[in-house]
């Protein structure tokens, strides 16, 4: 099976793609993982370090072709507050949970969390649902010198942060080796499935 080894950031490209992959915030935080493209294009994704790819980003096959990464739009919250020191006020509470958590023009985003949403809205924020794709921070452990060729600085903590996050929480965690409707397949790392129905799997270093 043809590798993908090579990661071109954002904007660092401009080839016509040979394919593209789907992918969710867990799924883009891999380093060796067999997928299928949307056109039905079969790689295998072989990285020297698990990396926390971004809608934009493109792999790059053994032949030089790429194959191009889609964010897949998930379940989320998206958190408004009354003022900017209020929703600071509530992001630090997210932090100290060490909630993935994207920051927008608009206000804070995470994944659809019940008793995280209570929290939120206990401090006085207003929480809207949306579908859209989930961009977290790195965090403190974000590493942006990694051997993929990054021109953006990807972070590497994400993975660690949802399994805090869950172990925070008491969420189940589910072994499967099941596909995503011939999207793309998990190899044997896979261990986790979340409350929206989307299989994904880690990759620990």
């Amino acid at each position: 099976m043809i590798r993908a080894t090579k990661v071109l950031g954002q904007h660092r490209w401009t080839q016509t793609p040979a394919d593209t992959i789907v992918l969710d915030f867990d799924d883009r935080h891999r380093r060796r993982m067999a997928m299928t493209g949307t056109r039905g294009l079969e790689f295998l994704l072989d990285l020297e370090n698990a990396v926390a790819l971004r809608g934009g980003d493109a792999l790059v096959l053994d032949d030089n072709r790429l194959i191009e990464v889609i964010a897949a739009p998930e379940p989320l919250v998206e958190i408004r507050g009354v003022d900017p020191h209020h929703l600071v006020r509530v992001a630090w509470h997210l932090g100290n949970r060490h909630l993935p958590t994207q920051i927008t023009g608009k206000g804070l985003r995470i994944r659809r969390d019940h008793v995280i949403e209570a929290m939120v809205q206990g401090l006085g924020a207003r929480i809207i649902e949306i579908e859209a794709p989930f961009d977290p921070e790195g965090g403190a452990y974000a590493d942006a010198g990694h051997a993929s060729d990054h021109g953006h600085g990807h972070e590497h903590a994400h993975e660690h942060q949802a399994h805090d996050h869950h172990d925070a929480h008491d969420h189940a965690s589910h072994a499967h080796d099941q596909d995503h409707g011939g999207h793309h397949h998990h190899d044997e790392h896979c261990e986790h499935e979340h409350h929206h129905g989307h299989p994904h799997a880690h990759d620990h270093k």
